[in-house]
C-alpha cells in the first residue's frame, strides 16, 4: 500500500503549494503549477515502478509527459493565460482615424486633415459637424466614417440636421410646435407642461436607450412653453 501513501503525501503537497502560488501572478502561477504538477507526477511514477506497480505508473508517466511536454492534463490546459489581443479595431481613411472597443462598443474618431486636423470629433458641435460633413463629401470612405461614428455617438443626427433645414426653409410657429411636441392643446398650465414632458421622458431619454434628438427637442418645447 506504500503507492497510496505516496499519493497521499503528494496530494498534501499539492493543496500546501497551490495556496503559496495564489500570492504569485496569474502567468507565473500556471507556469509553476505546470511544472509542479509534471514533476510530482513522475515522481509518482518513478516511485510506483520501484514498487512494481507497472499498470499504475504507466498511467502516472503518461500523465507527467502530456503536463510537461503539452500542458495539458486531459481537458485541463495548465499553459499560461495570453493577454488578450485585438480587442480593438483601428480603421483610417483621407480624413479621420477611427477605433472601435470590442468590449464597450465605443466609437472614438480624429481628424486626420482639413480644417478640423487634430480634433476629437466628440469635441465638434453641431455647425462643426454639419462643416465637417460638407467637407468630407466628395471622400466616400471618410463620408462612410464619419456617419458610423455619428450613429454610435449622436444618436438622432439625421433628423436633427434636416429639422434645421426644413426650420430655415418654412419658418414655423415656435410655440404651436412646442404644443405639439408635448401632445398639449394652445393654453395648457404649467402643471400639464411638465407633467406631459416627464411622461415622454420616460420613453426616449438617452440613459434608457431613447434617442438624444428626441429628448432635446421635447426639453426645448417644454422650456419655451414655460417660459410663454
Amino acid at each position: 500500500m506504500s503507492w497510496i501513501f505516496l499519493g497521499g503525501v503528494a496530494l498534501l503537497a499539492i493543496l500546501a503549494v497551490v495556496q503559496s502560488l495564489r500570492r504569485l501572478p496569474k502567468a507565473q502561477q500556471m507556469r509553476l503549477l505546470r511544472w509542479l504538477l509534471g514533476g510530482i507526477a513522475a515522481l509518482v511514477a518513478v516511485a510506483l515502478l520501484v514498487a512494481r506497480r507497472i499498470d499504475i505508473a504507466i498511467f502516472a508517466a503518461a500523465a507527467a509527459f502530456s503536463i510537461l511536454r503539452r500542458g495539458r492534463l486531459g481537458p485541463f490546459s495548465l499553459d499560461a493565460p495570453t493577454p488578450h489581443e485585438g480587442n480593438s479595431s483601428k480603421v483610417r481613411s483621407r480624413f479621420f482615424s477611427m477605433e472601435l472597443d470590442h468590449d464597450s462598443g465605443k466609437v472614438e474618431g480624429w481628424v486626420l486633415s482639413g480644417q478640423f486636423t487634430g480634433r476629437d470629433l466628440m469635441d465638434l458641435d453641431a455647425e462643426e459637424t454639419r462643416a465637417l460633413i460638407a467637407e468630407v463629401d466628395w471622400d466616400p470612405d471618410s463620408l462612410s466614417l464619419l456617419e458610423s461614428w455619428l450613429d454610435a455617438n449622436r444618436a438622432g443626427w439625421r433628423e436633427y440636421f434636416a429639422e434645421e433645414d426644413a426650420g430655415q426653409a418654412e419658418p414655423a410657429d415656435p410655440v404651436a410646435e412646442a404644443y405639439a411636441v408635448l401632445g398639449l392643446s394652445p393654453g395648457a398650465s404649467d402643471e400639464e407642461i411638465r407633467a406631459a414632458h416627464r411622461e415622454l421622458m420616460k420613453a426616449v431619454h438617452p440613459d434608457h436607450g431613447g434617442s438624444s434628438y428626441l429628448a432635446s427637442k421635447i426639453n426645448e418645447a417644454r422650456d419655451r412653453l414655460l417660459r410663454h
